[in-house]
């Protein structure tokens, strides 16, 4: 099995409460048991997503393409990056969680100046490249307290 890493980022139909995320976290949870998938997922108050998916290429793939871009939850679900992987990033969450902030994303996907409109990326940053920027980000940071009370 090769494992193969996707990064997208979406914007929300309207911004997601706790309970909203929790169940969304939920159901993504155990979803990604069965299938082997790992990940995080980042989210903003103003209702941005960014998440990474890392599993066996096919399954990631429809995972995306078939489940998640279908959400009518949110919309310009756009490939940040997509590609083969070394190793699990994320190997001890089936969807790890965190809140980030607008800035945040923008120094994820590069710097992008404030005056640029949505996360639009001037110069890409590569898979590793921004796997290893999302791991420092989640080390650096503590997890929400609600979250202690969903199985990982």
């Amino acid at each position: 099995m090769a494992l193969h890493h996707l990064i997208y980022q979406s914007q929300a139909m309207v911004p997601f409460e706790q309970p909203e995320l929790a169940a969304l976290l939920q159901r993504s949870r155990n979803f990604n048991r069965i299938h082997h998938i790992t990940g995080l997922l980042l989210y903003t108050p103003d209702g941005r997503f960014m998440q990474v998916l890392e599993g066996e290429q096919a399954v990631v793939r429809n995972l995306y393409f078939n489940r998640i871009v279908a959400d009518p939850r949110h919309y310009n679900c756009r490939v940040i990056a997509n590609g083969p992987g070394l190793q699990r990033c994320f190997t001890d969450w089936t969807m790890d969680f965190r809140s980030a902030t607008a800035l945040d994303l923008r120094h994820l996907l590069g710097n992008v100046p404030p005056d640029i409109p949505g996360l639009q990326v001037p110069r890409p940053r590569t898979c590793p490249e921004l796997l290893e920027l999302l791991l420092e980000f989640v080390a650096s940071g503590a997890p929400e307290p609600w979250l202690e009370a969903l199985p990982s």
